[in-house]
């Protein structure tokens, strides 16, 4: 269940990258959430391993 959360808020923080870029904000935004969505990502695929 908590996988498929993060992995959700994963593609939030991508859909907010991309915006960002859109918009032509500063680059550490871009990356930040782009980091963050990684972050989420690993941490999906962290609670999806055996013995938690």
């Amino acid at each position: 269940m908590w996988s498929v959360l993060l992995m959700g808020l994963a593609g939030m923080l991508v859909g907010g990258a991309l915006s960002f870029r859109q918009q032509h904000k500063p680059l550490w935004t871009q990356i930040s959430f782009y980091v963050l969505a990684g972050m989420s990502l690993l941490a999906a695929y962290l609670l999806t391993l055996p013995g938690n």
